[in-house]
């Protein structure tokens, strides 16, 4: 089999390597100054762990070869303004929106999207940076070169925030993960909990939602879609072509993780649906210190992303899987113990997803 390069050497670089090494699959993250002579670019698939990156000689190089997986596609779903123009020309629903050009437009906007909206940059921003929670009285918030590079969005008032991981093989087959339910603060992923029979109604109208977009683009590989509920519909909030934070609990809680799925998409290897038989919960590990002591419950997994701990990073997560929601409960008592006072919400809103999980007889 071909070995494939990930642009880009984080830590879903990382993963994308460790979930290689069982298939046979040599796999090279790289760093976007990394020397050319040093990666065998030539002879390998490409892929990205990242939408959207500076040119360099490596990636203007890369870039030219007609290995590099969805590569016309990264630009348009890594922008904001053509991002929003492509799920309007498919009728996929979103949050009202406009174009951010110049001052004049805000009594306009107010108008037409309410008096709280959010004004989010058109490209880069990621974890609620280069994004602002706006209301007629805190306009002056916002940096004067932001118009001309921004959207504006109305603020919805969701019941929750759901993500579907989903991949698409050559072949136009797609295939999907069960609905993922998803707690931000201060636009950072705290922690994910995924049932093994999700909401029937909301699972159709998201597989059917992504599925249009990854056949409209022709795109082979993993992408993630992130929704807000709203009554008993979706609304796309965005786009990730690429492995994703909140699937982060296949690795332990399906028999095929994202990382695999990905690689056997766009290495054209078989995409069974992959077998998720337990409830899995993800705890994103944010500015917080390795301790050991979690290892002592026999439910949870570490994953450490051996970076250096700095507050608001993401430095590794933790997953729980069981069939018995009293037993993952358990041990989410007892790992509160052992994080930060930080982690309480997260945990308790962990517990209230366990206790209000989605109904199977309907």
């Amino acid at each position: 089999m071909k070995s494939i390069c990930v642009l880009g050497n984080g830590q879903l670089g990382r993963m994308l390597r460790q979930a290689g090494e069982p298939l046979g699959i040599r796999v090279y993250p790289i760093g976007i100054d990394d020397k050319l002579e040093t990666i065998p670019y030539q002879h390998s698939i490409i892929t990205t762990e990242i939408e959207r990156w500076p040119e360099t000689p490596l990636t203007c190089e890369l870039a030219r070869q007609a290995s590099f997986i969805n590569r016309d596609i990264f630009p348009q779903l890594a922008e904001r303004l053509s991002q929003k123009q492509l799920l309007d020309s498919l009728a996929l629903t979103t949050a009202p929106w406009q174009p951010l050009t110049n001052r004049t437009q805000w009594p306009q906007l107010f108008t037409e999207l309410g008096d709280f909206v959010i004004v989010k940059c058109r490209t880069g921003g990621y974890d609620g940076r280069g994004q602002w929670r706006i209301t007629p009285d805190n306009l002056s918030i916002l940096p004067a070169e932001i118009y001309g590079q921004a959207i504006v969005e109305k603020a919805i008032p969701f019941l929750g925030e759901v993500s579907l991981v989903g991949a698409r093989n050559i072949n136009g087959q797609c295939i999907f993960y069960p609905l993922t339910y998803n707690l931000h603060q201060e636009g950072i992923l705290r922690a994910s909990i995924a049932f093994p029979q999700p909401d029937k109604k909301l699972q159709t109208q998201a597989e059917l939602m992504l599925s249009t977009i990854m056949t409209k683009l022709n795109y082979v590989g993993v992408m993630t879609m992130e929704c807000f509920i709203l009554n008993d519909k979706l609304l796309i909030n965005e786009l990730a072509p690429r492995v994703h934070n909140s699937g982060h609990w296949t690795q332990n809680g399906a028999s095929i993780s994202q990382f695999e799925l990905h690689l056997r998409a766009i290495s054209n290897l078989p995409i069974p649906t992959p077998n998720i038989e337990t409830t899995a919960v993800m705890i994103n590990l944010i500015g917080t210190a390795l301790n050991p002591a979690w290892l002592s419950l026999p439910l949870v997994h570490l994953h450490w992303y051996k970076k250096d701990v700095r507050p608001a990073r993401k430095v590794g997560h933790l997953n729980l899987c069981s069939n018995s929601q009293q037993a993952i409960k358990n041990s989410l008592n007892t790992i509160q113990t052992l994080l930060p006072s930080e982690y309480n919400d997260s945990i308790g809103w962990l517990n209230t997803k366990l206790i209000h999980s989605p109904r199977h007889d309907e």
